[in-house]
């Protein structure tokens, strides 16, 4: 992760779209895909962007992998692992994928708006912020299931961190249709299985599947 964390925009006008990767700053005006909306580089201007470049089918595969990947904030090695997992599941690849990088629990945090971002969020679960089911996980790759129940460490609650945010949260209105949360406990439950219309950005999976099946 390393690597990624070194220039964040830089990899959002890559991919040419927001990757939401420094919450609030990429909903600003100060957010590089507004002030610079083309590739990074010294052509990157006067070529016109990512849509001026023209991609072979291997590069735009490679393109839609790692977007993915980068949303996520996971590494190839944790990418490949989820994959091989929603290859061995029943149903179709690519909706397998999107539902374990969905129901990883930082991304979870993220969704209930504990965090402005995957980074932050894989962070406070790192740092044991958080119970499932009554237990401490600090696993931010752990897998959620439907019926897991999450929760703020009751001794975490009265941090000024959480008590400027929770009243930020009682005023948020929506969260992923997938989760449940209440705001006053600071306690969330996985009601459905997310899908791929969770993702909320325009990837396309089936050429990330196909760039893996070469």
């Amino acid at each position: 992760m390393a690597n990624q964390e070194k220039s964040k925009c830089k990899l959002c006008r890559r991919a040419g779209e927001k990757l939401f990767l420094k919450g609030d700053r990429c909903v600003s005006p100060k957010c590089a895909m507004v002030r610079k909306p083309y590739i990074p580089g010294a052509h990157g201007n006067a070529g016109g962007g990512r849509k001026g470049r023209g991609l072979s089918d291997f590069g735009k595969q490679l393109a839609e992998k790692q977007k993915l990947k980068r949303l996520y904030r996971v590494t190839e090695k944790q990418f490949k692992k989820h994959l091989k997992e929603a290859q061995i599941q029943s149903g179709v690849v690519g909706d397998n994928l999107v539902i374990r990088l969905e129901s990883r629990l930082d991304n979870i945090i993220y969704r209930l708006g504990f965090a402005v971002s995957r980074a932050q969020a894989r962070q406070l679960v790192s740092h044991s912020m958080f119970t499932v089911n009554g237990k401490m996980l600090n696993v931010p790759s752990a897998i959620l299931k439907v019926g897991d129940e999450i929760a703020l460490k009751s001794q975490k609650k009265e941090k000024t961190f959480f008590k400027e945010l929770q009243t930020v949260l009682k005023k948020k209105k929506n969260v992923a249709g997938w989760l449940s949360f209440d705001a006053n406990n600071m306690t969330a439950k996985v009601l459905a299985t997310p899908s791929k219309d969770d993702l909320g950005t325009g990837v396309n999976i089936s050429l990330v599947i196909e760039f893996y099946s070469r």
